[in-house]
């Protein structure tokens, strides 16, 4: 299956053109991960829905561009790559840091803009409120760091022990680090884009009751999902986070 960049874009990725779909959904991945986490959905939505990836700086067709290393950036960066695309109705969807993006972009969309998504998804992140800037892990020593994703799961061992994906993906890891630790969420009011936020059971780094303080920031509705699972929890509940894509999508 060939990879299509959307108008010559080098931020979006689309794994199955749909232009005639009635809606987009927009896929945000987490540190370290790239827009072909999202390649099996462009593939399992109904054809009624289109796919579109976000590809970070830094990374896999982006190797050779700089890491994004603060939210301002990133945000800025994300909007002007959409903003051609807004005609369809459309969605946001955004996993761990993925999900402090998605969420920026829609707070810059609607507030900004004027533009309102039809439902932004977060996905295995406490609401803002429990957001603690000022950590200092992006500097830990790259063994170090290399085990933070271990403990994260969600990476196989052997790609973890892989010595070329290692040097590869390391400075990626360690920039997006950077942008976590230095965000500071954007205050204002809430939202009117409806939010659902789905998470694993027993996912460490988006404990449920965090979650569920997702509620605070929309004035649109809100919805919580908990599935069994970890931080990566949606590897192995594809198909369930998927069906909640549906339903929010009124597909």
């Amino acid at each position: 299956m060939s990879v299509t960049s959307v108008t010559g874009d080098s931020w979006l990725r689309r794994y199955r053109p749909r232009p005639s779909a009635r809606r987009r959904l927009f896929c945000f991945p987490y540190a370290s991960g790239n827009a072909t986490f999202y390649r099996d959905w462009a593939l399992t939505l109904p054809a009624d829905v289109e796919v579109v990836a976000v590809q970070y700086p830094g990374r896999l067709d982006r190797i050779g561009e700089p890491c994004v290393r603060d939210m301002d950036t990133m945000v800025d960066g994300v909007v002007a790559a959409l903003r051609p695309l807004l005609g369809t109705d459309f969605a946001l969807f955004g996993h761990s840091m993925g999900a402090a993006v998605a969420h920026e972009v829609t707070s810059r969309l609607e507030h900004g803009h004027g533009v309102r998504p039809r439902r932004l998804f977060v996905s295995g992140r406490p609401a803002p409120r429990h957001h603690r800037p000022g950590q200092t892990k992006h500097r830990l020593p790259d063994d170090a760091l290399w085990d933070e994703l271990r403990r994260l799961g969600g990476t196989t061992d052997a790609a973890l022990d892989h010595p070329e994906l290692r040097a590869a993906v390391l400075p990626t890891l360690r920039a997006d680090y950077q942008l976590v630790e230095s965000y500071r969420p954007t205050g204002g009011p809430p939202l009117a884009t409806p939010i659902t936020a789905l998470t694993g059971d027993v996912d460490p780094e988006a404990p449920v009751r965090q979650v569920a303080d997702w509620a605070a920031y929309t004035t649109g509705g809100f919805a919580l999902r908990v599935l069994p699972g970890h931080h990566f929890y949606l590897i192995d509940q594809q198909a369930r986070v998927l069906d909640e894509l549906r339903a929010g999508l009124a597909l």
